[in-house]
């Protein structure tokens, strides 16, 4: 488990992290949500002492990162992949996180083989790709086993097949009891990949829930109806209390209903249905919804297509 608690970050005058808290429960990845400045990158480094709090305190598993004894059997962290030196192969360089750590060197090509660079393991890091890199960086968290494992926007640089393979891999950590932290602005692989959210903005929390719920109360359920008897339709629902909107092919989204209701509804004065399909919120749309005053710097688009920074 990763507590952080009262977590406060201050460069001079700029706070970039504000009495920051929550919990990162094992058996499950947690997605680490958030703007560009929001904090995400000084709240990692600050749970690995790469960086000291001006305030408050972060746990791994009941003690700080400091005490912990040869801590890559505890918590394995990729913050930054193209942190190698250039000119070590990638076996030399696993082989010399493991020797720092003493960890065993039968466990380098154990986790070479997890991520599938063996066939590149004595190539020069500094040639690899960013997706090969991404690799390695895992590769070097995974060296001591650990329980707690951290990752910085893992899938930079991965091809497809690389961010399905990310993705399965952190669930089935998770799936082992290990607590899985994942920092990442691609939305829509973490609406895929976390169970749990931590949404911060500004330095400071914006909410702590399941990805599922995040989403449900953070946009609208709608369900979009098409019919031969459309406007009668939306004249029933309408009485009944309910907001219905015309779109542009026909259909009719009607928000505060159910699918149910509306069959029901539709059914009862013998209206025909063509089509009668809930439409979910997305976790795009959820973080758009709750993080837009944390923004740092907006955009808009004008009519001619451009954008323009504000």
């Amino acid at each position: 488990m990763i507590e952080a608690i009262g977590l406060t970050k201050r460069y001079g005058k700029t706070v970039a992290v504000d009495d920051l808290s929550f919990t990162v429960a094992p058996g499950r990845v947690t997605g680490f949500l958030g703007p560009n400045g929001a904090g995400k990158s000084t709240t990692m480094r600050m749970m690995l002492g790469l960086d000291r709090p001006t305030a408050g305190k972060v746990l791994i598993d009941g003690k700080p990162y400091a005490s912990l004894d040869r801590p890559l059997r505890t918590v394995g962290a990729l913050l930054d992949a193209k942190w190698v030196h250039p000119n070590r192969s990638a076996k030399a360089h696993l082989e010399w996180l493991a020797k720092s750590n003493g960890l065993p060197a039968r466990r380098v090509d154990d986790v070479i083989d997890m991520v599938g660079l063996t066939k590149v393991a004595k190539r020069r890091a500094g040639g690899f790709s960013l997706g090969m890199s991404q690799r390695l960086g895992i590769a070097g968290a995974l060296l001591g086993d650990p329980k707690v494992l951290l990752f910085d926007e893992p899938v930079n640089g991965l091809d497809p097949e690389g961010i399905l393979w990310i993705r399965r891999f952190m669930q089935n950590l998770a799936a082992e009891g290990r607590t899985v932290l994942v920092s990442s602005h691609l939305l829509s692989e973490m609406a895929v990949t976390a169970q749990d959210l931590v949404v911060i903005g500004r330095g400071r929390l914006i909410s702590q829930t399941s990805t599922e719920r995040f989403i449900q109360e953070a946009t609208e359920n709608s369900v979009r109806v098409r019919s031969p008897h459309a406007d009668k339709l939306g004249a029933m629902l309408v009485d009944k209390g309910f907001t219905v909107r015309n779109g542009e092919d026909g259909a009719l989204t009607v928000s505060g209903a159910g699918s149910d209701q509306i069959g029901d509804i539709a059914a009862s004065g013998g209206v025909v249905l063509h089509e009668l399909s809930p439409q979910h919120g997305s976790l795009e749309q959820a973080f758009m919804q709750l993080t837009g005053e944390s923004v740092e710097y907006h955009a808009e688009l004008v009519e001619t297509g451009e954008v323009t920074a504000r």
